[in-house]
């Protein structure tokens, strides 16, 4: 029997012998040989957050919708984070552009952390297969290595969930007045989830994620 549901949304351009490809060989293969060489494996991702955006829920009064105060003016910040199945979470939040550059930024804060090599999962984002990238991550083969979602599946990326939850945690106690304000609400909000592994894990237990965790992803 049909019900009225929410759909979930898939690009048209998503190929689905690319996504079985990628959850039945492909993501298996990259956790064995992490593995095999002591490594860890995070998903990361970038995220932008408008002043104007409000995309969360508060409470008010039954029939009177909450008002939520908040400057007229518009401006933006942009952050990159990454998560491990073991609760571990890095993040970096900045005021330009998301480019190439930023994401070397990202990468070296990223190589900084551990003492042993990184899988970093991430989508196909021009900036993540920029020639600067490339150079950057070739004298660094022994450290970290970029591996890439199939095209146009953000569904597949866990960290795609903490995107979700930075802004749906915003609205509630959003009073920024300018951009270094906004900044700061948003360091908060991942210094706060890195104090709180048990929800990092949590974002590996989306329907659509679990895949991640499960030792056989043809069972899904």
């Amino acid at each position: 029997m049909n019900t009225f549901q929410r759909p979930d949304k898939r690009a048209v351009e998503q190929g689905p012998e690319a996504v079985r490809l990628w959850r039945e060989e492909t993501w298996p293969a990259i956790r064995a040989r992490a593995r095999a060489e002591n490594g860890e494996v995070l998903f990361a991702d970038q995220v932008g957050i408008r002043s104007d955006q409000v995309t969360g829920r508060t409470w008010g009064a039954r029939g009177a919708t909450p008002v939520v105060r908040r400057t007229g003016n518009r401006f933006s910040t942009n952050a990159m984070s990454a998560i491990s199945t073991r609760g571990r979470m890095h993040f970096m939040v900045f005021t330009e552009t998301f480019d190439a550059k930023a994401m070397c930024r990202f990468l070296a804060r990223i190589v900084g952390h551990f003492d042993h090599k990184v899988h970093l999962i991430v989508d196909r984002h021009s900036a993540h297969r920029s020639k600067s990238v490339r150079t950057w991550l070739a004298g660094r083969k022994a450290q970290i290595e970029l591996r890439f979602l199939p095209s146009c599946s953000p569904e597949l990326n866990p960290d795609e969930l903490v995107n979700a939850d930075l802004k749906r945690s915003l609205p509630h106690t959003h009073r920024a007045r300018n951009q270094t304000e906004l900044a700061a609400e948003t360091r908060r909000f991942f210094h706060r989830r890195q104090r709180q592994p048990h929800i990092v894990r949590g974002y590996f237990g989306g329907p659509h994620v679990r895949y991640v965790v499960d030792e056989n992803p043809m069972s899904f």
